[in-house]
């Protein structure tokens, strides 16, 4: 078994890994880094080119694992190009997303090498999607090496709990097996249950390692995280200020739309309309119209029918008073330029009134990060495009995360007991917790870090 790391970074960026098993060749994930623009945010693919691919195997939609698939796909032509049956229904939608953007971009930044990819090569490409149920085995090797008398190893999809259509991914051949992670969430979220993970067993460990560095606070609960939540959302309420809460379009929008409307189903909130962004609506109908294929809680609960949505269009936010108790939940979560939550954030930054509320990770080195860091009433720098500003709104962090907290992955790995874990998706920090963790906890356990471009060869 050979394992090559191909984030450009030695932190969370741009997901992919290479796969040889027995002679067989899969790429896992094929992300964009969140801090790089152009060439430069995309996997070290010129290190395995030339290499023969028989699959390229997807974890999950978000950008970070999925953003560069065309372009993976133009090195490799052969691959099979597999998913779960879920992100089946939301690749397309997020890659042409992805074109939009990035053309944006080359008009209002320059980037003269966006887009990497166009809406013709998506179209192009769909045919090539195979979507997959959970647990099921697939055959991924190409055909003619079986015709030649290789054993085909063999590919299976887990539910990892982190985002709609979310996976770990099982490679099972014939003398060893290999199990990646990808994100997992080992906790109940407000719709996704938990991943379910619970018979699996490895010869090789991929592990996030993204919570490594963060610890939950004595006496933590995620039930009183959202008391805390709802307690300041009433407060900003009730001095007619506004909320902003910067989310993903995928996964954390629906999470948090989902608990703004159990919280006024019960009295805890008032109702009232609920802005969001365009991708935002677009996901939020999917996660209701396949709420009945996912494994999650209050699956009759229909969002667009629960909630008074309200699609924000950026000339209509330009043009809107901020006071009188509004609700913006919008994307993106890191609060990067040309998105919705960055153009609002410019708004509310310096007004007392309002507030911004983050529900999940952000970049240290993001707008939202630092933000985050920012200190009430001093200056720091947001943004290019926003320049240094002062901070005079509220701001509070709340841990909703979709992503493990770093004892129950812990936990996940001595379950698991592999000959090797190999930590990855995390920052230097994290990477170092889990090492020590793991030396102390499980001292058999052999554990590797690969750099960007480092190859493991695990005879």
């Amino acid at each position: 078994m050979r394992i090559t790391n191909l984030n450009p970074a030695d932190e969370i960026g741009a997901s992919s890994w290479m796969v040889e098993l027995e002679g067989h060749r899969v790429l896992l994930d094929t992300g964009t880094h969140p801090k790089r623009e152009g060439h430069a945010s995309l996997p070290l693919y010129d290190l395995v080119r030339k290499e023969n691919v028989d699959a390229i195997a997807v974890s999950h939609c978000h950008h970070d694992h999925v953003g560069s698939l065309p372009i993976a796909a133009r090195y490799f032509p052969n691959a099979h190009i597999m998913m779960t049956e879920l992100s089946y229904f939301l690749v397309e939608r997020v890659l042409h997303n992805s074109v939009n953007v990035m053309s944006r971009q080359r008009e209002e930044l320059g980037i003269k090498e966006y887009p990497l990819f166009s809406h013709d090569e998506v179209d192009e490409l769909a045919p090539r999607f195979q979507g997959f149920r959970y647990n099921r085995e697939i055959e991924w090797a190409a055909f003619q090496k079986t015709r030649a008398g290789f054993l085909s190893p063999v590919l299976e999809f887990y539910d990892a709990g982190h985002a709609l259509g979310s996976a770990g991914i099982m490679l099972r051949g014939q003398k060893s097996t290999f199990f990646y992670t990808g994100d997992v969430c080992f906790h109940d979220q407000t719709l996704l249950r938990a991943a379910r993970f619970e018979d699996v067993q490895a010869d090789v460990l991929l592990v996030e390692t993204t919570r490594g560095g963060h610890a939950s606070p004595p006496g933590f609960s995620r039930e009183k995280e959202i008391d805390r939540l709802a307690d300041a959302i009433q407060a900003v309420l009730k001095r007619r200020g506004s909320i902003l809460i910067p989310v993903f379009a995928l996964g954390r929008t629906q999470e948090i739309l989902a608990l703004l409307a159990l919280l006024m189903h019960s009295g805890k909130l008032r109702r009232q309309p609920v802005y969001i962004g365009g991708m935002g609506r677009v996901f939020t109908e999917i996660y209701d119209l396949e709420a009945h294929r996912t494994h999650r809680q209050h699956s009759n609960l229909q969002l667009n029918e629960a909630l008074q949505l309200v699609v924000l269009e950026k000339k209509t936010m330009d043009k809107m008073k901020m006071g009188g108790n509004k609700l913006f939940v919008l994307t993106a979560g890191m609060m990067n330029e040309q998105t919705a939550a960055h153009d609002l954030a410019l708004r509310f930054i310096e007004d007392p009134r309002h507030a911004i509320f983050f529900v999940g990770y952000t970049d240290p080195d993001s707008p939202g990060g630092r933000l985050k860091l920012s200190q009430t009433g001093q200056p720091f720098h947001f943004s290019t495009l926003g320049g240094s500003l002062t901070r005079h709104c509220e701001l509070e962090s709340f841990d909703l995360t979709a992503h493990a907290n770093r004892e129950e992955t812990l936990d996940f790995i001595g379950q698991v007991a592999p000959r090797v874990v190999v930590l990855g998706h995390g920052e230097k920090t994290s990477r170092q917790w889990f090492r020590d963790q793991i030396s102390r906890r499980y001292p058999r356990m052999k554990i590797a870090e690969p750099l960007p471009g480092e190859t493991l060869d695990l005879a």
